[in-house]
């Protein structure tokens, strides 16, 4: 497995985004409601544009961008929200605890004392690293899974 770091997105960029993002299923499968091709001034005004959004790049040993995710304020400051999760296909294998601590310590870096999800219950690869990572699964509902990790 390749070594995974983050980078935080500052200042804003998307080019990085829109070269990972060609393929218009993998476009679909971090955003459905997105335009295809992808296009950073929707993702800059209407899918990161609250104030207090904040979006990572996911680094390869060599420093290159391959990967992304964002965490949005959730329900109040202190619970962060992770969506648009995508981590290109050669750096998948096995890079799911990674991911989470990456997650995890971007969460923290913004004084987060809960993370919360939503995965498609059928991306088990996903969820097992999520539940692997300790997080909490509060429900299920049309094909996704709500989960949970509180920060101790």
């Amino acid at each position: 497995m390749t070594a995974l770091d983050l980078r935080p997105n500052a200042p804003f960029d998307l080019a990085p985004l829109s070269v990972m993002l060609t393929d218009p299923d993998d476009l679909t499968l971090i955003n459905p409601n997105a335009k295809h091709p992808f296009d950073p001034l929707e993702w800059q005004e209407k899918w990161l544009a609250e104030p207090d959004d904040a979006s990572f790049y996911i680094t390869d040993g060599a420093g290159r961008d391959v990967g992304f995710f964002a965490l949005r304020v959730g329900v109040g400051p202190e619970v962060r929200h992770l969506t648009y999760v995508y981590l290109e296909p050669d750096a998948r294998g096995g890079a799911g605890a990674r991911m989470a601590e990456l997650v995890e310590q971007a969460a923290r870096g913004l004084g987060a004392l809960t993370v919360t999800l939503k995965c498609e219950l059928d991306n088990l690869p996903a969820l097992n690293a999520y539940r692997a990572a300790g997080y909490e699964e509060l429900s299920q509902r049309g094909g996704m899974a709500t989960m949970r990790l509180d920060l101790d």
